[in-house]
């Protein structure tokens, strides 16, 4: 099969420190490729791939020097680039949100437009409205709330490579917080957490420029002042073995609908299990009481984490293994694919309603997830 897949720009693939979409873009051509397809990956030139790659920047966006860029000339450029060669493509992967729909109406039939964010904005609704003809996937269940109506094609949770981290049978005793702090992550619950407990908190995470005066106003005076605490900043791919293998638990005690949160996964590839409170796709992603511990309040949170220790760290990787390879990833998605190749193009004619917003109505096959191959 002859494959495209869009990534956002605005971190190289697979990202060199902090970044999400980008990682699991990677992820998911390497394992496309290794499956035997044929894939082309549209990304900035900075990019490490097994595919086919066609450069359409010179590096990724948040990590270039130059202090006058436009992200939106960047991938206007890019969905240029993929017009052109439409026709070499058997199924275009988008995931780059909604910015392609006005330019791929024509090839809408043979795209698959994946989901990363959180989709409970004010203007969303109204893109998914005028666009039906788009087949998406979400990466939880629970992503879909705020768009019930949109046509969805499937759930499909990240994955990664298995031999990507390498897992441990035993920790080194401290807790792990590894992501971005802001106010939705709940660094400040993580703290508090490890505090209470009298346990070492480590913290691998990005501080945005939205969100600096959060930290140094917020969470830094609960570093500066507390010996338990040590913030490390971000890391790469080639740290988190050590840095989640050595923990005890993972915490992710997040205040948000967190479409996904592949630190979770991560963890579990290192063996360690995940103490998250119960927001988003927390329940679709850890098993309580198997791969770590869903929670409700701070005082769940610190009596899950007491307990952490006693789960199998073996039984936490077999559990990754099982559900969120990259290979599991692929071949899901790969099921996707075929149904639009099976699907005559429904794109033409789509009807309007009287007011000349195209009705929102599904297109293709209609699947609530794609089945749990491995």
């Amino acid at each position: 099969m002859r494959i495209a897949q869009v990534t956002p720009l605005y971190e190289a693939v697979p990202p060199r420190l902090y970044g999400g979409t980008e990682r699991v873009v990677a992820h998911l051509t390497d394992a496309l490729v290794d499956l035997g397809h044929d894939v082309t990956l549209f990304a900035s030139a900075d990019a490490q791939t097994r595919a086919r790659l066609v450069p359409v920047r010179d590096q990724a966006i948040r990590l270039d020097p130059s202090p006058l860029k436009s992200d939106l000339a960047a991938h206007l450029s890019m969905l240029s680039e993929v017009l052109k060669r439409v026709d070499e493509f058997d199924v275009i992967h988008f995931h780059t949100d909604m910015i392609q729909f006005p330019m791929f109406q024509a090839s809408a039939h043979k795209t698959l437009t994946t989901l990363h964010g959180r989709l409970d904005m004010k203007d969303l609704a109204d893109v998914y409205r005028r666009w039906p003809e788009y087949g998406l996937v979400s990466i939880s269940d629970d992503q879909r709330r705020p768009l019930a109506s949109a046509n969805w094609q499937a759930t499909v949770h990240h994955g990664m490579p298995a031999e990507l981290y390498d897992w441990t049978d035993r920790s080194d005793g401290y807790l792990a917080f590894l992501g971005r702090i802001s106010p939705e992550k709940r660094p400040d619950r993580a703290i508090e957490i490890a505090t209470r407990l009298g346990k070492r908190l480590k913290i691998a995470a990005k501080v945005d420029a939205a969100d600096r005066v959060y930290y140094e106003d917020t969470i830094r005076p609960l570093i500066d002042n507390n010996p338990l605490i040590e913030f490390i900043g971000e890391i790469g791919d080639h740290q988190k073995s050590e840095f989640l293998g050595g923990a005890e638990a993972l915490l992710f005690p997040i205040d948000w609908p967190e479409p996904f949160g592949l630190v979770m996964i991560e963890a579990m590839a290192c063996g360690t299990p995940v103490v998250a409170f119960r927001c988003g796709s927390t329940s679709e992603i850890v098993e309580d009481g198997k791969t770590g511990f869903l929670v409700d309040t701070l005082d769940e949170a610190i009596a899950a984490t007491r307990q952490a220790w006693r789960l199998d760290r073996k039984a936490v990787r077999s559990q990754f293994e099982l559900r969120f390879s990259a290979t599991a990833m692929a071949r899901r998605y790969l099921v996707e694919y075929d149904a639009l190749l099976a699907t005559p193009n429904a794109t033409i004619g789509v009807p309007k309603d009287p007011g000349g917003v195209v009705s929102p109505r599904p297109v293709g096959p209609r699947r609530v997830r794609a089945p749990a191959l491995t």
